[in-house]
């Protein structure tokens, strides 16, 4: 009966790890919003070289931390496709009676790369 519920948390995690996937590939295709153009208000000085330079350095920085985080995204869903195949074949491998230390040790390691990657994901 143990073995019936780690095959339905193996269900439960390979579709999380599924939809994880789906999410990654949609967040590397870039969202077409239309930059709205910034309108001088009278009175109001354009900004300076300066700032309009440490803007760009500052989007350009969290660009490079969205492709990271992404990167590390894609690193850990890859992992845990991984560790849900080998989940897989630890639990083909027991019978009824007997369940492997190995089994509830994998299953504890998906468990908390999926709860990591679903903090990364929403820290985005």
């Amino acid at each position: 009966m143990r073995s019936d519920s780690l095959v339905c948390s193996l269900v439960l995690l390979t579709l999380l790890l599924v939809s994880l996937l789906a999410f990654t590939q949609d967040a590397s295709q870039p969202q077409g919003f239309p930059q709205i153009p910034q309108r001088q208000i009278p009175g109001q000085q354009a900004p300076s070289p300066e700032d309009e330079q440490r803007a760009k350095i500052e989007k350009e920085m969290a660009k490079k931390a969205n492709q990271e985080r992404h990167a590390q995204l894609r690193r850990d869903t890859d992992k845990l496709l991984q560790l849900s195949t080998e989940l897989k074949q630890y639990v083909d491998k027991t019978n009824d009676n007997i369940l492997s230390i190995d089994v509830v040790k994998k299953a504890e390691e998906i468990e908390k790369l999926a709860h990591s990657v679903k903090e990364k994901m929403k820290g985005s």
